[in-house]
């Protein structure tokens, strides 16, 4: 090991309507994600809460969003790197990326995959083939996907 790092965040409920959790259908499922640690005086509150099948405000991020979302970044961040080791200029990326939620019978669930289809401009038409193929490098490299129990896959499509 290199070296280690460490994150902080606080997440408070704001969902309580008056009687708590006294029903399962009592209760909002609203919440705030506070960054903590240096730094965290400059970064917004992230306003979550659960996906609206679970009862959940669509107006707010929920946590498969963010899941799917570090999913998202890390890779582009790894690819980004990545492409300036290699001598590859990218001029512009987007990820639509999707991801499959399997719930079970018995109550809860887990992520069955996630999908990231990376959309990236690069500025030299004779290294497409090349820059296409740096987003398995940039997929080893990607710490949230290398923390994942379920397959990341990559679609990637590169233009000029």
């Amino acid at each position: 090991m290199i070296g280690e790092h460490n994150y902080a965040v606080r997440v408070d409920w704001t969902g309580n309507s008056g009687t708590g959790t006294s029903s399962y259908r009592a209760y909002g499922r609203q919440h705030t994600i506070t960054p903590l640690g240096p730094g965290a005086e400059d970064k917004a509150v992230i306003k979550g809460s659960s996906d609206p099948t679970f009862h959940g405000n669509a107006e707010r991020w929920n946590p498969e969003e963010l899941l799917l979302a570090a999913l998202s970044q890390c890779h582009m961040l790894a690819y980004l790197h990545v492409a300036v080791r290699h001598g590859v200029t990218v001029v512009a990326y987007s990820d639509s990326a999707v991801g499959v939620l399997r719930q079970l019978p018995a109550g809860g669930g887990s992520f069955a995959s996630a999908t990231l289809r990376p959309l990236v401009r690069i500025s030299d038409p004779t290294q497409i083939e090349f820059a296409q193929s740096l987003h398995a490098e940039a997929a080893r490299e990607c710490f949230i996907a290398a923390s994942m129990n379920f397959p990341v896959g990559h679609e990637p499509v590169t233009t000029v």
